[in-house]
């Protein structure tokens, strides 16, 4: 199963591109024997999509055909690391061929499109900045083939 983070806003040089570039690197290695990966980014520019209906129609283009929406949001599911893993694992096995996690801009995702989603992701109660929220995806997402494949890498 493919991944993509469908994300509002251009990442630019600097230490968050590093480390999502790093652990997505790190995926897309640990996940191959996992018929998880690769994980693409698509980036939606807030510039050409001011308003949240744009920003929604910008997402829509650039999410697969199919795949199962997950939108980052605050009032999401918080799971753990463990059941995140499980959650995209059952997925996988349920046949989805691609999965999408969207991120939406400084004022969140267009409520119709965020309530659209297949399922609600959040890192905690507390609003994080929506370059943050990509770097500790990528990071779960990383994670989670480490939980799956058995490395050491997660300690509960």
């Amino acid at each position: 199963m493919r991944l993509h983070i469908c994300a509002v806003g251009r990442l630019r040089k600097g230490p968050e591109r590093d480390l999502i570039r790093d652990y997505l690197t790190r995926f897309d290695r640990a996940g191959r024997a996992l018929s998880l990966g690769p994980c693409l980014e698509h980036e939606v520019d807030e510039r050409k999509a001011v308003s949240m209906r744009d920003q929604a129609r910008g997402l829509e283009r650039v999410i697969p055909d199919n795949a199962v929406v997950v939108a980052m949001d605050e009032r999401g599911d918080a799971l753990d690391s463990r059941g995140f893993a499980r959650w995209i694992a059952q997925t996988r096995d349920a046949g989805a061929g691609d999965m999408a996690f969207v991120i939406g801009g400084a004022d969140g995702l267009e409520p119709d499109f965020r309530d659209g989603a297949q399922r609600r992701l959040s890192f905690g109660a507390m609003v994080w900045p929506h370059m943050l929220v990509r770097v500790m995806l990528a990071e779960q997402i990383y994670r989670a083939a480490t939980i799956l494949s058995g490395s050491p890498y997660h300690r509960d």
